[in-house]
């Protein structure tokens, strides 16, 4: 395959792809070395960027995707979402940020955090996949959770290390989780919703 005809490849699969697509994943598809795929896609991104094209290709969450160009936002916004992307209420962003920077973390602990109850915006979490499940704590067998890769992609990250240095204003859970702990009730998943914070934000 001619490096033309690479670069062309690569572009109509990227254009499928419903979630970044590794250069390993896209090298045995096209049946080309990943060496090739990988110089090949940074070419393509440099060129996108160069031209100041409407669209980018960017390594997030450990593979390659087309996005739209963050400075013509608006005009995306204005076009598709038009009031009527998904939102997070307040509690969930809250909730979110403490998983991020406290990584596996129990839900008990996140809610010593937050200083009260997460049930609610977890189990929301959890069906949007931006949380999953990591495991349990060895010292009380509580469900840990963690960020999954859908979290990185919507917030267009590489990986977690490309979070802002936020961690040092949160408070330490082991400090006040004595206090907030006693009368949290266990998370159920299947349980029904019952968050009712109305205040909602976009993410």
């Amino acid at each position: 395959m001619s490096e033309r005809e690479l670069r062309g490849a690569l572009e109509a699969v990227l254009m499928v792809v419903d979630e970044p697509a590794t250069a390993e994943h896209l090298a045995k598809v096209l049946d080309v070395g990943e060496r090739e795929v990988s110089d090949a896609l940074r070419e393509l991104a440099d060129e996108y960027t160069g031209q100041q094209r409407g669209f980018e290709l960017r390594l997030v969450a450990g593979g390659w995707r087309f996005y739209s160009r963050a400075r013509y936002a608006r005009a995306v916004e204005a076009f598709v979402l038009d009031g009527q992307q998904a939102r997070l209420t307040q509690a969930a962003l809250e909730t979110l940020a403490v998983v991020a920077y406290r990584q596996p973390v129990s839900r008990s602990r996140v809610s010593a955090v937050r200083g009260v109850n997460c049930d609610g915006v977890m189990r929301t979490l959890l069906q949007r996949g931006l949380v999953g499940e990591a495991g349990t704590e060895p010292e009380t067998g509580a469900i840990l959770y963690r960020t999954t890769n859908y979290f990185l992609e919507r917030m267009g990250l590489r990986g977690l290390d490309e979070l802002p240095e936020l961690a040092p204003f949160l408070p330490e859970a082991d400090a006040i989780e004595a206090e907030t702990l006693e009368g949290v009730p266990s998370f159920d998943p299947d349980a029904p919703e019952t968050d009712a914070d109305d205040d909602k934000t976009d993410f």
